[in-house]
């Protein structure tokens, strides 16, 4: 690990929802004056569209929202394990394949935990809209919006300096 606290955002693919979370939470990390103490980044367990960019209705909604940011794809790699203080799956079976690639249970919370309007354990997927239709990306982005605020505040106890 490193000087900085280290957040990675994992999905599947690394072209919907982790990087529309990285991008939420680098806007509030910036917005917050934190943004040099941290690390953020995204990956996907699969490795389908690594080198590619985020989907165009990602980048579409994150701008709808005043969010910008560049992505590249990439796979999740062993290393991460090691190197990121928090590993934040979107969904149930992003997290267990985190797990099954051996990180430490403590650093890996799915990314709706961290929204305090939920009040039920495990908290809900975030649901990949990928293959969705209407408002999925919007929905997707509010939800990501939601838990990002509650993970500010997570990092802010946790991070140093």
């Amino acid at each position: 690990m490193s000087e900085r606290y280290g957040v990675l955002f994992v999905c599947l693919g690394n072209i919907c929802r982790s990087p529309l979370a990285k991008g939420v939470f680098m806007h509030a990390a910036e917005r917050e004056g934190v943004i040099d103490r941290l690390r953020i980044d995204s990956c996907g367990t699969g490795a389908w569209h690594a080198g590619g960019p985020a989907d165009p209705r990602t980048i579409s909604v994150a701008l709808r929202h005043g969010i910008c940011f560049d992505h590249v794809a990439r796979q999740i790699r062993p290393a991460d394990l090691e190197n990121f203080d928090l590993l934040i799956p979107m969904d149930a079976k992003n997290h267990r394949d985190v797990l099954a690639m051996g990180a430490p249970p403590e650093r890996v919370r799915l990314m709706r935990a961290f929204d305090e309007s939920i009040g039920v354990k495990p908290p809900p997927d975030v649901p990949d809209p990928y293959l969705g239709e209407g408002d999925g990306f919007e929905d997707v982005y509010q939800m990501i919006d939601r838990a990002c605020r509650g993970l500010m505040k997570h990092v802010l106890e946790h991070a140093p300096g």
